[in-house]
């Protein structure tokens, strides 16, 4: 009896205090609770005006409900864990594991009415109103969640991004200046800070910022092949394809620098290695076209003409867009009337298509789209510099013929004037005679 007088004294109490979270913080969260102690209590009464003593069962049921339970919360509180946050935040995930995340915001919102301190719930919110596309509402959730958590530098960088996503690149820049001044290491900073420099094309800038994060991430390959992209952009062919070979050395399934060092190549006139590389592309699905398509120049330059038709025949059968593309390149105007495609070279050109207004829309900078910028710049230099030699080589080759016909047209003249001048002295001694 004693006992069960000590059980119910100590339960009320637990009870008393639970409830004063309920109506201090109009928290619902703990009714759960409440009930739970109210059964043991209620067995425990039981117990008394029937005036039995339940079995081990029952009795540890209600210590468990009425005794241990509400310590433990009461316990966790003391040591600043809300047990209410617990709760909120394990219930809105499970609801956005069940794809409900509409119900898991409400949820979470209501939450945050009661605790504008819940860090946990303010990025749960956050990374939902950015899956829906609200990326102002996840910036000012991200926002709260900094003034609790100071050092949060994972929510400041997602404040950079999405900024970067509203085309508020100056705010976003300053944000990942800050930050890297506060965690210079930051990988995701610096590869982001890099890409916002290469849209407005500030690529001297880029370049310093993937230099100082090499500082920290010596290994990283990404880092390597985004300067190698800027060093294309800058045209420093040279420092070009000494990052594209430290990249492919790192990853050698990056066949995006294979194609870039081959054009390289390509460009520096050494065929034998750009062959290499653009080989080394064939087994990329996406680059596969392109790489048989600089195969084929190779081998017009070479005089292979069984191979050049071939890979140029294999290019545009892979990607016929590649039939326009090699139409309008001199290099194969030798091996044009080869090309054994469905659609003839001389083919007009489809009606201009009426542009809608989303048309004009530019494409947001990413890695892949400085990747695609950096290739078609690469591909536009090589026959840019194929064009100028073939140029230069006539012109020397013209200048040659020309001085060939002025040196053969002076010695007739020469010639000329020599007979003429026999001619005069011979009737001049006739004369004299």
């Amino acid at each position: 009896m004693l006992e069960q007088i000590l059980f119910i004294l100590i339960a009320f109490v637990l009870f008393m205090l639970i409830f004063s979270k309920v109506i201090r913080h109009n928290d619902y969260n703990y009714i759960a609770i409440l009930i739970m102690e109210a059964i043991g209590i209620a067995i425990c009464f039981f117990e008394i005006k029937l005036k039995i003593h339940a079995n081990f069962f029952f009795t540890l049921l209600r210590y468990i409900l009425s005794i241990i339970i509400p310590t433990v919360i009461i316990f966790l509180e003391l040591k600043g864990i809300n047990f209410s946050e617990i709760l909120a935040i394990t219930s809105a995930k499970i609801l956005i594991a069940l794809g409900k995340d509409k119900e898991a915001k409400q949820l979470l919102n209501k939450f945050v009415e009661k605790y504008s301190d819940s860090y946990k719930a303010h990025i749960l919110l956050a990374e939902i109103y950015e899956r829906e596309g609200g990326r102002r509402k996840a910036i000012d959730e991200y926002v709260m969640a900094l003034d609790i958590k100071r050092n949060d530098y994972v929510s400041y960088f997602k404040i950079a991004r999405l900024l970067k996503e509203l085309d508020k690149k100056d705010e976003s820049i300053e944000m990942l200046q800050n930050l890297l001044k506060t965690k210079p290491d930051y990988l995701e900073a610096s590869m982001l800070y890099g890409e916002i420099l290469c849209e407005q094309e500030r690529f001297k800038e880029a370049a310093n910022v993937y230099q100082d994060a090499l500082k920290y991430h010596s290994a990283e390959y990404d880092l390597y092949y985004s300067l190698g992209i800027v060093f294309t952009r800058l045209n420093d062919f040279s420092q070009a394809k000494e990052m594209y070979e430290k990249a492919a050395s790192l990853n050698h399934k990056l066949f995006g620098a294979y194609y870039n060092l081959g054009q390289i190549c390509f460009i520096e006139r050494d065929f034998e290695q750009a062959e290499k590389y653009f080989e080394k592309c064939l087994y990329d699905e996406e680059l596969e076209p392109m790489a048989y398509y600089g195969l084929a120049k190779i081998y017009v330059i070479k005089g292979l003409k069984e191979k050049a038709v071939a890979f140029i025949n294999k290019a545009i059968e892979l990607d016929p867009s590649l039939l326009k593309k090699a139409s309008s390149e001199r290099l194969f105007q030798k091996i044009r009337e080869y090309i054994t495609v469905s659609v003839k070279m001389d083919e007009k050109e489809p009606e201009e298509e009426v542009l809608k207004e989303e048309d004009f829309i530019e494409e947001p900078y990413t890695k892949e789209v400085g990747e695609k910028q950096a290739q078609v710049h690469l591909e536009d230099t090589t026959s840019l510099v194929h064009d100028i030699k073939e140029n230069t080589e006539k012109q020397r080759a013209e200048e040659i013929v020309t001085n060939i016909i002025n040196r053969e047209k002076l010695k007739k003249m020469l010639e000329e004037e020599g007979s003429t001048l026999d001619e005069k002295e011979e009737k001049q001694k006739n004369d004299n005679l």
